[in-house]
């Protein structure tokens, strides 16, 4: 079965590019390149470069592939960008969206897999965070998400296009068998800021906030391996494929990790006394979150494999330290 992935030369994407092969599916790669890195898809499988804005070639491409699901990644994603420039984020996301599903309508194909974010919870009412909690997301990345999210629900009730939608929490670490892994610029997120201090391409790492209500006064999160995270989209597609009604999923290791425990961890892995220096909290980040998985385990039988935080790091660590630039170098 053919499956269009668009946004797959991305960090997530190119996992589960490459997980869609391992079950028997044929990927089609659908990137504009505006984050994504042509040399994270492989060799051997179809890549377009192309925009979901442009709906008359997005349905051109899904009938010449006869597409029979898609799997949508293409997005900005990241907070503080989203706030201080959100007519991007509406634009590219929201607007971007539509116009995919516009194309798929268009093509006559019903079935998609959502990317969508733990962002949509904002600011947790209680932890562990089940799918049934309050969704008041607190940037505006998280509310283009969750508009999506009931963009496709009304789609879905209108044309019967169903859907999964998986709200992720914090995706990290890199494939054991394929040269890809996690390259944003500029780079967000903890693991890749504490492995590139590791290496000596940043002088130091930040811990933002040491005065929190947790045990050592730093945020804890919910660290999810990208090859698990890539099982579940698999899953998902096949859910939909046998016939299953729309869904959304939380997708998270269901356990804690502070960022004092995630920085120890890696100065153990690598075995590097990095500098880390203490700064004042950040606006609107909460104390803790960690998801539970448990309607995912349950209904479609996910079990994480790989998300032990010495697996997420090492594998992270393995791929950094062959690629210092990132994909460029």
């Amino acid at each position: 079965m053919n499956i269009l992935v668009t946004g797959g030369a991305g960090y997530i994407g190119s996992h589960v590019v490459e997980e869609l092969q391992k079950s028997g599916f044929t990927p089609i790669v659908y990137d504009n390149f505006s984050t994504g890195h042509e040399e994270a898809v492989p060799e051997d499988v179809q890549l377009i470069e192309g925009d979901i804005h442009d709906v008359r070639f997005a349905k051109h491409i899904m009938e010449q592939f006869k597409i029979d699901a898609v799997i949508h990644f293409a997005a900005s994603s990241l907070v503080g960008e989203s706030m201080a420039n959100p007519s991007k984020y509406y634009f590219n996301n929201v607007e971007g969206s539509l116009h995919l599903l516009e194309a798929m309508r268009g093509a006559g194909v019903d079935r998609i897999v959502f990317s969508s974010t733990a962002a949509v919870y904002g600011e947790p009412e209680q932890v562990p965070i089940t799918e049934d909690s309050k969704l008041q997301p607190t940037n505006v990345y998280g509310r283009s998400k969750l508009m999506i999210e009931k963009m496709l629900a009304d789609y879905d009730m209108a044309y019967d296009m169903r859907y999964v939608a998986l709200r992720y929490f914090n995706a990290a670490g890199a494939s054991p068998t394929r040269d890809i892994g996690e390259d944003h610029n500029p780079e967000s997120h903890l693991i890749p800021l504490i492995l590139k201090t590791a290496q000596g391409v940043r002088k130091q790492v930040a811990i933002f906030g040491t005065d929190y209500p947790t045990e050592d006064g730093t945020c804890i999160r919910d660290y999810i391996h990208v090859c698990d995270l890539a099982k579940a989209h698999v899953l998902a597609l096949q859910h939909l494929l046998k016939g299953g009604a729309s869904r959304v999923y939380n997708l998270g290791s269901e356990n804690g990790f502070s960022v004092r425990q995630m920085i120890d961890s890696a100065k153990k892995i690598t075995a590097v006394d990095f500098t880390v220096v203490e700064e004042a909290r950040r606006a609107g980040d909460p104390a803790v979150l960690i998801a539970s998985s448990e309607r995912i385990r349950s209904e479609l039988g996910w079990v994480p494999e790989h998300s032990s935080v010495d697996e997420v790091i090492s594998t992270a660590w393995k791929w950094h330290k062959g690629h210092p630039q990132g994909y460029n170098g």
